[in-house]
């Protein structure tokens, strides 16, 4: 079961795709949607990253992080961000330490779920059904 609406977010410390050392904490202040696919380059995977690339400027507009998380290494995320030309970070959870302190560990994989985190670092909402294509607008119209 994820984690519940209300609790304090886990903090981390994890490589992202370029190899850029990154936490939690970096973006204090921010609200944060870091969203947890299970594979780089598989067809759901790669529509939702598109959805949150096509609507990436309302996210900055609003000055919100997207961060997109599974348990693929660095070289992978890398790989898929070219191809796709996404714009936000790949945070590389290989040893699944993020995935398991999330509670979206699915046995090898992480589960498609996604955490609105607000700027003191609390969990605000949390999607786990997610509608892959159309997930960065869904999230958008959640946020308001």
């Amino acid at each position: 079961m994820a984690l519940s609406v209300g609790t304090k977010a886990p903090d981390f410390t994890t490589k992202d795709d370029q190899g850029n050392t990154i936490s939690l904490k970096d973006f204090a202040g921010k609200i944060v949607v870091m969203y947890f696919y299970p594979k780089d380059d598989t067809p759901g995977c790669t529509k939702q990253a598109q959805s949150f690339r096509d609507n990436y400027e309302e996210y900055q507009n609003k000055d919100m992080v997207v961060l997109g998380v599974s348990v693929d290494d660095e070289a992978s995320h890398k790989a898929f961000k070219e191809k796709y030309g996404l714009p936000f970070q790949l945070l590389v959870d290989s040893d699944k330490a993020i995935t398991k302190a999330y509670d979206v560990d699915g046995g090898g994989y992480a589960k498609r779920v996604t955490y609105i985190i607000n700027g003191e670092g609390v969990i605000t909402h949390v999607d786990s059904s997610v509608q892959t294509s159309t997930h960065a607008q869904d999230v958008l119209k959640t946020i308001g």
